[in-house]
């Protein structure tokens, strides 16, 4: 099985790609500002969830295909950025709804966990940044030696969902508290639904731009 120096090795590099800035934790903050604690954390378990389904494609073979294919790569990517944009336009148009839901006279609607769940499910599979962090350095890390590569690979790769799942919850509460000082004001609660909307069709653009061109 999988040793304690490949297991501690994976997740230091892990932890390295987790804490810098990618696609979930932007997402995070936008839902957190947006929408407030509760639902970003659901967020970040659904993303987390989606992280791992990365995982199993990747043992299974996902990984050598989105390596050696750019037209597996390009669909998992624009998948992603035109889901992000989607949110974001729905959340810029419904940015008036947060001062509503902080009017006592308005009850507060919340969104179903299930599509939360699924939103941030969506928007961790179809990460660029972790999947091919997977399909380049997972494989580095099995052990011919050591029995079933694709277990090697799916108890591993259960480091980046974890790390992810407590660094970006971490994101969620620091965003949530921020949001408690906004909603003193219906001004800036709208521009919380207009910036975390703007910030989240931003990042799906440029997550269609950019990347690998080959």
């Amino acid at each position: 099985m999988v040793s304690a120096s490949h297991f501690a090795a994976f997740a230091a590099l892990t932890f390295l790609m987790v804490i810098v800035p990618g696609p979930s934790v932007l997402f995070t903050i936008s839902r957190a500002l947006t929408a407030g604690r509760r639902d970003a954390l659901l967020t970040v378990l659904g993303n987390a969830t989606g992280v791992y389904l990365q995982v199993i494609g990747v043992a299974f073979g996902l990984g050598a295909l989105v390596e050696s294919s750019a037209a597996v790569f390009t669909a998992i990517k624009f998948a992603g950025a035109a889901y992000l944009v989607y949110l974001g336009v729905q959340a810029f148009r419904h940015r008036k709804s947060l001062a509503e839901a902080f009017d006592g006279a308005v009850p507060a609607t919340r969104a179903p966990v299930w599509r939360l769940l699924r939103d941030g499910l969506v928007v961790g599979f179809a990460n660029p940044k972790s999947i091919v962090f997977l399909a380049a350095v997972l494989p580095q890390f099995v052990d011919a030696g050591a029995g079933s590569a694709q277990a090697q690979m799916l108890v591993l790769g259960i480091l980046l969902p974890v790390t992810a799942l407590l660094c970006d919850s971490a994101w969620a509460f620091v965003a949530g508290t921020a949001r408690s000082w906004f909603a003193g004001s219906p001004r800036r609660l709208a521009m919380i639904g207009g910036t975390g909307g703007l910030v989240m069709i931003g990042l799906g653009t440029s997550l269609a731009v950019t990347g690998r061109k080959d």
